[in-house]
């Protein structure tokens, strides 16, 4: 679509999944074996036709900016078609971005220069599948000034989100930053409308409020705070329901802030459920990506006899499994597991190497790291506690390239 241009906000620091964000940008994080976080938006940006996109980055961005490279870079900018990283500029006097608005406003200039008559914004660190086609079309439709995608999270849960107050024919009243007490759907006091950080503005409209709030010194220079609840006083604003039947393909309605460790290690487990609610296999929306050129995975018998088993869970190219056992887990490529290695309920990202007689449960093990034989981690909190972070619901996290005593 020539008349819309997509940024996609993707430069937070990402504290919340620390250890896994000290040297990368959240959006940056491996999921699901062979991801990033970050396909998920640009797949969705592609299958929507949105090709003409800026991907605003700035803390850590170094492993972001090499995957969009090795990964993104398949748009022909002859035919006007882009996925441009935009590192902070420095044009506002110095300053790192300060808020989800301000990193726009910063960029304005390439908002004008663009010449499009919408905006669609987004974050570059949820999983989920989206026709954003379908929810510019519905903006059209109503001559909205701006339309936010929401999703139906009961009411007790809603506290965690930007919530909307909307009317039965979708037109906001109110949008609250985490209230205490959310307003609940038309018709459905058990529900709420939780934000879900998409966004389509009338492109002179969002220029007009990002130059107004970068005037305010009180402003917090955010979309949830600042820009949104004025711009509802005096424009349309709409809702757009997620999951609307209004795409043009059937979607799995999933969709989850992957923002720490728990919420990321559960997205990870979800995808090995019997029936999972994320369909990576879903042939009409592929999840794109880049992939170094591994062999297959395979299975060997050890020197001992024991054979490498691996029981429901996700295997990628190059993982070699000699004599050990598998189990619920999500293994990601190069990694090898030796003979008589227990791995349960753990994530394993690139490179891993699992020694000989070791047990891994309830883990998180990053990048280069290669783990001495019979080493134990996921058994001991105490023994675990002194050398690793562990998430509150008990998630173990070995760093990336961590070298044992």
């Amino acid at each position: 679509m020539q008349d819309t241009l997509t940024v996609v906000l993707a430069g937070g620091v990402g504290s919340r999944l620390s250890p896994l964000t000290d040297d990368r940008a959240k959006p940056a994080v491996p999921f699901g074996g062979k991801y990033r976080i970050i396909d998920f938006t640009l797949t969705n940006c592609l299958h929507s036709g949105l090709r003409r996109i800026l991907v605003l980055t700035q803390y850590k961005s170094h492993s972001l900016q090499k995957h969009l490279r090795d990964g993104w870079s398949l748009l022909n900018p002859e035919l006007g078609e882009f996925i441009s990283v935009v590192p902070p500029q420095m044009r506002g006097g110095g300053k790192w971005y300060e808020g989800t608005a301000d990193a726009i406003y910063h960029n304005l200039w390439l908002v004008k220069r663009s010449d499009a008559k919408y905006v669609v914004v987004l974050s570059g660190d949820h999983i989920y599948r989206m026709d954003y086609d379908a929810m510019i079309r519905a903006h059209k439709e109503k001559k909205a000034k701006l339309t936010i995608a929401c999703m139906q999270v009961e009411k007790q849960q809603a506290h965690q989100f930007g919530v909307v107050d909307a009317r039965e024919d979708c037109v906001i009243s109110h949008f609250i930053e985490k209230p205490a007490n959310p307003p609940t759907i038309p018709n459905n006091p058990e529900m709420s409308y939780a934000s879900m950080g998409i966004y389509v503005f009338d492109a002179d409209v969002l220029k007009e409020q990002l130059e107004l709030d970068a005037l305010e010194p009180q402003s917090s220079h955010d979309f949830g705070k600042d820009i949104i609840p004025k711009l509802i006083d005096s424009q349309k604003v709409y809702a757009y329901p997620f999951c609307s039947t209004q795409g043009r393909v059937e979607m799995d309605c999933y969709w989850r802030d992957v923002g720490t460790i728990d919420s990321l290690y559960r997205a990870n487990m979800d995808l090995l459920e019997p029936i999972p609610p994320m369909n990576l296999y879903q042939q009409d929306w592929p999840i794109r990506t880049y992939e170094r050129q591994y062999p297959p995975a395979r299975t060997v018998s050890s020197s001992t006899g024991n054979e490498g088993i691996f029981i429901n869970s996700i295997i990628t190219n190059g993982v070699i499994n000699s004599g050990g056992s598998v189990q619920h887990s999500v293994v990601s490529p190069n990694v090898r597991i030796h003979d008589g290695a227990i791995v349960v309920d753990s994530i394993l990202f690139d490179d891993v190497e699992v020694g000989e007689g070791c047990q891994l449960k309830n883990c998180i093990i990053d990048k280069h790291v290669k783990i001495p034989a019979q080493t134990q981690i996921g058994f001991n909190r105490e023994d675990d506690a002194r050398r690793f972070h562990i998430s509150d619901n008990g998630i173990v996290v070995v760093p990336e390239s961590y070298e044992f005593n």
